[in-house]
């Protein structure tokens, strides 16, 4: 370890120096994932057209600088996602809450995700989208649409002494109102190392 790494990670442990954490922002087109992106960049709301090639933005919440990938969610954007799975430290999926017709698809994709060795121990926020909608799914229906009831770790401030546990959870939101998934990523970030 070289003098300087060694003075960045006693920053660090100390609070003075704030983290970096690579994060990727996945799941089907149209759940608003470039849209939350930009929304957390520049903090307002600016609808998007579906994502052609992968964009990466760079934001801080609390004390972590965070560079996130939007990498489309497209069936053919699929194909890519591998390729920058190598060391994420935390993984968005986003559902859109109100198309019920796509959760099976969705649940492939998040089976997938979930079982690739290389994300085995990266921490997955789920976020129900488009809860302002009034046929939006309730977290219970789209945990059990997406088979994840039961396997949620919890809400809030959880220490999982067993480390071979994936953090995982759901939390329901709206991109457009700006409401609820600042409470997933606050879960989420307790789990950045």
């Amino acid at each position: 370890m070289s003098l300087l790494d060694w003075f960045y990670e006693a920053l660090a442990s100390l609070g003075l120096r704030q983290k970096e954490a690579k994060m990727l922002f996945l799941g089907l087109d149209n759940a608003r994932k470039t849209t939350l992106l930009r929304m957390l960049k520049h903090e307002r709301l600016v609808l998007h057209q579906p994502t052609q090639f992968p964009t990466s933005q760079e934001f801080s919440i609390g004390k972590i600088n965070f560079r996130a990938f939007d990498l489309g969610g497209r069936q053919i954007a699929r194909r890519a996602w591998p390729d920058y799975y190598a060391k994420v430290d935390a993984v968005v999926y986003l559902v859109d809450a109100c198309d019920k017709e796509r959760f099976a698809e969705s649940k492939r994709v998040l089976d997938a995700l979930l079982s690739d060795e290389a994300l085995a121990n990266v921490p997955f926020l789920l976020l129900g989208n488009k809860v302002d909608i009034p046929y939006a799914a309730s977290e219970d229906e789209l945990q059990d649409h997406l088979g994840l009831t039961g396997l949620m770790t919890g809400k809030g401030k959880v220490n999982l002494a067993d480390q071979t546990v994936r953090p995982l959870e759901v939390f329901m939101c709206s991109v457009v109102r700006k409401m609820g998934y600042g409470e997933g990523f606050e879960w989420m970030s307790q789990y950045i190392k």
